[in-house]
């Protein structure tokens, strides 16, 4: 389990993640939704340690995350950010074996590579892997880090957007495959969306976020409401099942 306790980030006098308490890494997949500067990706950031509280602390598993060595948290907790911006020139195959390193720290098995392949077919990608990612488009390199990640293999998955860039085929790949790894391979997926209907139609559980603090968190039938997506949004929502899945209208 993760668990934040009293967590808090400031901005100067701004706190952007206010005295939060929150258990995540449930079973399935957790969608953290909410309005730009609601703090989901701040929150993601703390979890992954790419943030330092100011107050409070983050715990993974009863690690403490601000005091376990970065070798361990990696092979418990694997993180992809929403910009990644890479110096050195790589095959899509080369960066999904760095989601190796923390089980391999540099020297590569067979079962390594084991993985590596298994990643890359899931991601639709084993035909793309000696390509360079700079000769491939945005949502191909969007795929391939999300392929590092799943090579990691690690209990706890999060995501930070992974649908930008991608087209509707390629979306609906993504939400199918946040299922298979929560489902088929036993992950924990936490996942910072925009989306409240691709939410909706992927997750077990959903945290609503507003002004740093939570506003609503549970099942996904409980969360993607009228009600709470309008306090949330600030703006009229309405929520419909449409073809037995929820679905969230905003146009007049």
């Amino acid at each position: 389990m993760i668990r934040l306790e009293g967590v808090t980030k400031r901005y100067g006098a701004t706190a952007v993640v206010d005295d939060v308490d929150l258990d995540l890494g449930h079973r399935g997949v957790t969608a953290l939704i909410g309005p730009n500067g609601a703090g989901k990706s701040t929150v993601f950031s703390l979890v992954g340690r790419l943030l330092s509280a100011d107050g409070g602390r983050v715990l993974v598993e009863g690690r403490d995350v601000a005091r376990t060595p970065s070798a361990e948290l990696a092979r418990c907790l694997a993180v992809l950010r929403q910009d990644n911006h890479l110096v050195a020139r790589l095959t899509i195959r080369e960066l999904v074996s760095f989601g190796r390193f923390p089980h391999s720290r540099g020297r590569t098995t067979a079962g390594d590579r084991e993985h590596v392949e298994a990643a890359l077919a899931h991601l639709d990608l084993s035909d793309l892997g000696g390509r360079y990612l700079d000769e491939v488009s945005g949502g191909q390199r969007q795929r391939a880090f999300i392929a590092m990640v799943l090579a990691q293999d690690t209990p706890y998955v999060l995501l930070d957007e992974p649908l930008n860039n991608l087209d509707l085929r390629h979306v609906k790949e993504i939400v199918a495959l946040l299922r298979t790894m929560a489902d088929d391979l036993g992950r924990r997926v936490v996942v910072v969306l925009h989306d409240v209907n691709v939410a909706a139609a992927c997750a077990d559980r959903v945290v609503a976020m507003r002004e740093g603090r939570v506003l609503a968190d549970g099942p996904t039938a409980q969360v993607i409401t009228s009600e709470v997506l309008t306090q949330v949004y600030s703006t009229d929502v309405t929520v419909r099942e449409v073809g037995g899945r929820l679905t969230a209208s905003y146009f007049d």
